[in-house]
């Protein structure tokens, strides 16, 4: 029997390391945390602390979202104002009470905003039983949405954070690639999938293959596969203890999208588990708590509450230029099949957000629609020997199964004459940059377009993979690990870039490596396709 691949999700429950003692520098715990080893308790002192930052998200022309987080029951409230000195211009905007049903979480709408500003804002949380004890504020700022065309446009994307046991390293100063995507100043960040992997324990330490020992910042919710709605909501408190995430998070709003590893690795509805790890069987239970920790951590304000109805997949109109779809390639597919049917009404997407998607498309003026997603088109992501994870099947041939409704999709695109659209997508574990011909595919009924790939931002590094040749793929740029599973350190973090031109209207993606500057540069013209 040939052996079997490693790819990176076979690799999720090996064991990685015998654990050791770790002590934390200071800079590495989130303020006023006194961390060794295991992230302890917190002392609660004499007023509440906004101890894991703030983020901000939603941002329109005129309005915003604005999140934290208590150490105990609290009452939220922000400040902005044009000036990071707050000597003018203040407003006050009241928030909601903080207490246990969300893990202390919150949010805040700031609304009657200028448009095309930088806001700068303070997050106060007040003692309910005394107002006048207030914790310190935590500062942010974003800028809202342009008017004009004319206004340029930047953002960047990545996803898979914490995954194959590669955590906050407190030898390399934990997830340094955010304070590189800091300093990029982006207007925000589209965060592609897998923000946690609920089902990665973290350990304290990490055997690499040349001898050496990887050292992780350790929390009890990271000991084990995420079960329990508490040990979800510590997978996202985990990655808030480092403080290149928390500076980047007050300064980038954040527009983020799930993908399996908030659940579980290669999940989809209906699934019931196998794994000894889980004593809940259900998927369906695993992910409507996920879903819910979700909603608390992130600046989203249709999740918050765990509400059935609130949905993943949205529009988010960032001015004249630029529409971003926001997909969720994980709550209404179907099983995870070999994919050879010649019917698949419910596909990757379901036939309710297939249609959602096509009529938003048809309806966006904005110069570029950029369509996220989760998970990439024509790279082949098997799923154990026989199925399939994503989209391809490995068949060059005509669609089949998922492939059917990515091919009336694309059909769509080209007949309603919808033009300045590209794909941005993680969860593959490397970068790359691949375009799509009729000229060169089975299926020919569509326009040319691109596929960005980028990540992981702080995981295991993986080889590429194949491609499927049904939409014609080629691939323009790719840079990988050689072997599976490279830490890191190995393996620097990937993201993208794209920046969108006021004056021309050009749009330019940059394929960029923490440390190593621009892998790749490629500039698309509006209102045509992309040149191969």
């Amino acid at each position: 029997m040939a052996p079997t691949p490693h790819t990176r999700r076979s690799l999720l429950g090996s064991s990685l390391a015998v654990p050791v003692g770790l002590a934390l520098s200071g800079a590495l715990a989130a303020p006023a945390f006194a961390v060794t080893g295991k992230a302890p308790a917190l002392a609660l002192s004499g007023r509440p602390s906004a101890l894991w930052g703030a983020q901000s998200g939603e941002i329109t022309a005129h309005s915003a979202t604005v999140w934290t987080r208590s150490d105990r029951p609290a009452r939220m409230c922000v400040e902005t104002s044009p000036s990071d000195s707050f000597r003018y211009g203040v407003r006050r905007h009241d928030g909601p009470f903080l207490g246990p049903a969300t893990d202390f979480t919150g949010i805040t709408t700031l609304r009657d905003l200028p448009p095309g500003r930088q806001i700068h804002y303070r997050v106060l949380l007040a003692d309910p039983a005394d107002p006048r004890r207030t914790s310190e504020p935590v500062r942010g700022t974003f800028r809202t949405t342009p008017v004009s065309r004319r206004d340029d446009v930047r953002f960047l994307w990545s996803g898979d954070l914490a995954g194959q046991g590669w955590g906050i390293n407190p030898d390399l100063g934990g997830y340094r690639v955010f304070e590189e995507m800091r300093l990029r100043d982006p207007d925000f960040v589209l965060f592609s999938g897998d923000t946690i992997y609920a089902d990665g324990p973290i350990q304290a330490s990490v055997a690499r293959p040349d001898g050496s020992v990887w050292r992780n910042v350790t929390t009890t919710e990271k000991d084990k596969v995420a079960e329990t709605l508490a040990e979800f909501r510590g997978n996202f408190r985990y990655n808030l203890l480092d403080h290149n995430l928390r500076e980047f998070n007050a300064q980038v709003p954040v527009l983020a999208q799930w993908d399996d590893h908030e659940v579980r690795n290669n999940w989809y509805p209906g699934q019931l588990i196998e794994d000894p790890r889980y004593t809940v069987k259900d998927i369906d239970t695993l992910a409507a708590r996920a879903r819910q920790a979700f909603g608390e951590y992130f600046p989203v304000t249709d999740l918050r509450g765990g509400r059935a109805e609130g949905r993943m997949y949205r529009v988010m109109r960032h001015g004249p230029l630029l529409d971003v779809f926001v997909l969720d390639m994980r709550t209404y597919r179907d099983a995870n099949s070999p994919g050879t049917q010649t019917h698949d009404p419910i596909g990757i997407l379901g036939a309710e957000q297939l249609a959602w998607l096509k009529r938003e498309l048809s309806r966006s003026r904005a110069t570029w629609k950029v369509i996220a997603a989760d998970m990439p088109l024509g790279i082949v992501v098997p799923d154990g020997a026989a199925n399939f994870e994503a989209v391809a099947q490995g068949d060059p041939g005509a669609p089949l199964g998922r492939e059917l409704q990515i091919a009336e999709l694309l059909r769509h695109i080209k007949h309603q004459r919808i033009t300045g659209t590209l794909w941005l997508t993680a969860d593959v574990h490397y970068t790359a940059a691949n375009h799509y011909a009729p000229e060169r595919a089975a299926f020919t009924d569509f326009a040319p377009f691109w596929e960005f790939v980028s990540g992981p931002i702080g995981a295991g590094g993986f080889p590429a993979g194949r491609l499927d040749a049904t939409f014609g793929p080629r691939t323009a740029y790719v840079q990988s690990a050689p072997v599976a599973n490279m830490s890191p350190a190995e393996n620097p973090p990937y993201y993208g870039e794209v920046s969108i031109d006021g004056g021309s209207g050009e749009l330019t993606v940059r394929l960029r490596r923490q440390g190593g500057g621009v892998l790749f540069t490629t500039t698309l013209q509006p209102g045509r396709v992309g040149q191969p």
